[in-house]
């Protein structure tokens, strides 16, 4: 055996260890066809979006957005983070310690590094990163949100 075969059915056998995530049939409020996404969202947003991307770390210029206001989704517009709980993580994504008020849902994540926890909008069910449990206080949270998938308002 050649070692790109061997890598090759070490990969294969990987992967089937990995469970495949459960996604029940979630109904959001705001619900739009591929054609509508695609139309209403840039590629990068459609990507992290609808399709679980993620974007590259240092990359969103949220990162250095500091004023005082709202984090929305970029999907449905949906208020998600107030500016008083964002902080630097030293992720390379903007960071939050707490959600506003019923504004995200979580779901079991499935990945090759094991379960984590996907952070979406709760209306429009976009992908928006993952919740870790290494962040500030008072919450202990590190909710890493890719920027693409974000707007600012100022206050």
């Amino acid at each position: 055996m050649r070692r790109r075969q061997v890598l090759s059915m070490a990969g294969a056998g990987l992967a089937a260890l990995i469970p495949l995530r459960p996604r029940a049939e979630e109904v959001f409020e705001i619900t739009r066809s591929e054609a509508e996404w695609r139309r209403l969202l840039t590629p990068a947003q459609f990507e992290v979006l609808r399709e679980e991307a993620t974007e590259r770390a240092f990359t969103s210029p949220l990162n250095d957005e500091h004023r005082e206001g709202t984090f929305h989704c970029a999907g449905c517009d949906l208020p998600l983070y107030s500016s008083a709980t964002k902080y630097d993580s030293g992720t390379g994504w903007p960071s939050f310690w707490e959600p506003l008020p019923n504004a995200v849902a979580t779901r079991a994540d499935w990945g090759i590094f094991g379960r984590r926890t996907e952070v979406h909008c709760r209306r429009c069910g976009g992908h928006l990163g993952h919740v870790f449990d290494d962040g500030p206080k008072p919450t202990g949270k590190r909710y890493c949100m890719n920027g693409v998938a974000l707007t600012f308002r100022a206050a």
